[in-house]
């Protein structure tokens, strides 16, 4: 604004210096308007792309296939019999079997053909001949099983004593010290044992019924 007026007044004064009025008459100068500038046009210098937001790729998930799981061979008892605590006729009994009784293969022994059974009526373990039952399935994809003495009871009497052993030509003769035991204790003894035959190691096993055998 001052600027203008300066320019203004700087007018007047050429005009009075040019005799442009009469000089009886005193100059009275005539303000004319500043012209109005135009406002000026702002031009953007650029235009904001927005930024693209991503959508994330689903990947898919893969379908997990279960596992099958593994199918023990079923037995079903045929006839009246024993279970027993070992893989032999020589264990003590563990459970009466029915026909009709059901249950699976669990193990198997390696030196006889019983099986390890787990049935369905009863919360543990024990061994069967396999001429007692009917076996659904490949008793082959069974491992062996060891026996488990420690699972015979025995009432806390212990092995006898001074056993020995003494062949004469074909025999041979065992013998052992009395096991004292009450009757209702009394359970005999258990014989389990490999016998040379022929060049080869033959699993036998053999009970008897009291204490008062010791040969």
């Amino acid at each position: 604004m001052r600027s203008k007026m300066v320019f203004l007044l700087l007018t007047v004064f050429a005009v009075l210096a040019c005799g442009g009025f009469p000089a009886s008459e005193t100059a009275t100068p005539t303000l004319v308007p500043p012209t109005q500038t135009p406002a000026f046009t702002v031009t953007p210098l650029f235009t904001l792309t927005p930024t693209i937001t991503l959508t994330p790729t689903i990947t898919s998930t893969p379908t997990i296939t279960p596992t099958p799981t593994f199918a023990f061979p079923t037995v079903t008892v045929n006839k009246q019999a024993h279970c027993r605590y070992g893989p032999s006729a020589a264990f003590l009994h563990a459970a009466d079997l029915y026909p009709g009784d059901t249950g699976t293969v669990r193990g198997r022994f390696e030196f006889s053909s019983w099986l390890f059974i787990k049935f369905d009526k009863l919360k543990y373990y024990c061994w069967v001949a396999p001429s007692v039952v009917v076996v659904v399935g490949d008793i082959n994809t069974i491992n062996f099983t060891d026996m488990n003495l420690d699972a015979v009871p025995y009432y806390k009497n212990g092995p006898p004593q001074n056993i020995s052993a003494l062949r004469s030509g074909a025999e041979v003769i065992l013998s052992w010290d009395q096991v004292q035991m009450t009757t209702d204790h009394d359970r005999g003894y258990l014989i389990v044992a490999f016998v040379c035959q022929d060049g080869a190691y033959l699993w036998w096993t053999f009970s008897y019924p009291d204490q008062f055998t010791t040969s």
